[in-house]
């Protein structure tokens, strides 16, 4: 186990600013997972830990020893690829103990490791097959075998699902997950997928254009967004929002519908112009609610359902209703909020709104 201290870290390609400024604490065991959209940095930000990739401007620090000059190989880490990386023409066993004998490990060690991560990842009867006789699962299996098998200090994953299908995406999201609290080593997870995030790990940092926009547990991520960019990243479906405005009777939707008894606190000048989010799940139909919207489309999923409409103004929403419904498309339906569990945006900055 070790802890991780990103101190201003940056990192550019000529006059490209991938890395802007990343200030990250992760203690030691934590699984640590970096979401975000496809190039907001997240793989050049954990290349950067392991060495892979220098940086240009701050500090990297393992367990307190400042590593940017050290080599890949010398920091104690082990990398977990998405294409796999592994060797085709050797066996699974050769695969699991080529790091090792690199190191001048002892054979009977080698021998030992070797058995008792093949049975840990449920891999001991294809010891002796290669690569390319394996199904996708058994093989990400070797790749993290490979990784588990050098006992390193920190474990790093960089997209390691994303080439299975979705079924077994949640099997093996579950067996890493259980591998960590066997392990209890520092892992860090790169993933564009919100609900990988949400379901592995013990901190969240949530990247947008190199920058990291917020740090914490997943419950805080999604109960307390510091901004709507997190709001909406963050949950599935995404949140929705609505243009609202101060009124001096309260909160008025943009273009039509009030909701009067929304508090609003003595900063909230009339006139100021905010998005209001609210999830799917807490919205909810009422005859007598201050949002109309005319339903576009709907999803039935047995257990729950989807509705997707439009408001008067014309901005979109979608309410999750458990179990099944009766609403028809084009029908008219009217929603009240859950007032408790929305969130106020300031309209310029994005940033939550006090």
């Amino acid at each position: 186990m070790a802890k991780l201290v990103l101190s201003k870290v940056k990192k550019h390609f000529d006059q490209v600013k991938v890395i802007k400024e990343v200030d990250l604490d992760i203690n030691s065991g934590e699984f640590c997972v970096f979401v975000g959209p496809s190039g907001c940095g997240k793989s050049t930000l954990l290349r950067m830990i392991s060495g892979l990739e220098s940086i240009s401007d701050g500090t990297i620090a393992i367990d307190g020893e400042v590593v940017n000059g050290v080599p890949a190989a010398q920091r104690g880490l082990a990398m977990v690829f998405q294409s796999y990386a592994l060797y085709p023409h050797m066996s699974v066993r050769n695969n699991l103990s080529f790091g090792l004998e690199n190191l001048n490990t002892p054979k009977a060690e080698i021998k030992q490791r070797v058995s008792e991560v093949a049975k840990m990842l449920q891999i001991d009867q294809l010891l002796d097959r290669r690569p390319g006789q394996l199904s996708g699962g058994q093989r990400q299996r070797v790749a993290i075998g490979r990784a588990v098998v050098r006992e390193p200090k920190i474990f790093l994953f960089d997209e390691p699902l994303s080439n299975l299908d979705a079924e077994l995406r949640v099997a093996m999201r579950r067996e890493i997950a259980a591998l960590h609290k066997r392990l209890k080593n520092t892992m860090i997870y790169v993933t564009h997928d919100q609900i990988e995030a949400m379901t592995m790990a013990d901190k969240i940092a949530v990247l947008r254009d190199g920058r990291v926009e917020q740090f914490g547990t997943p419950l805080e991520l999604f109960n307390k967004p510091a901004n709507r960019f997190v709001a909406g990243f963050i949950g599935s479906p995404a949140m929705n929002f609505i243009d609202v405005v101060v009124t001096d009777s309260g909160l008025q939707i943009d273009k039509g519908g009030k909701m009067a008894s929304w508090p609003t606190t003595d900063n909230m000048a009339s006139g100021i112009a905010l998005e209001m989010g609210i999830r799917p799940e807490d919205l909810v139909i009422n005859d007598d609610g201050p949002i109309h919207l005319e339903v576009t489309e709907i999803e039935q999923l047995g257990s729950e359902c989807y509705i997707f409409g439009n408001m008067q103004n014309g901005q979109s929403l979608v309410l999750r209703k458990s179990g099944q419904t009766d609403v028809a498309v084009k029908s008219k339906i009217r929603l009240t909020i859950d007032e408790e569990k929305a969130h106020l945006f300031d309209k310029e900055s994005g940033l939550a709104y006090s």
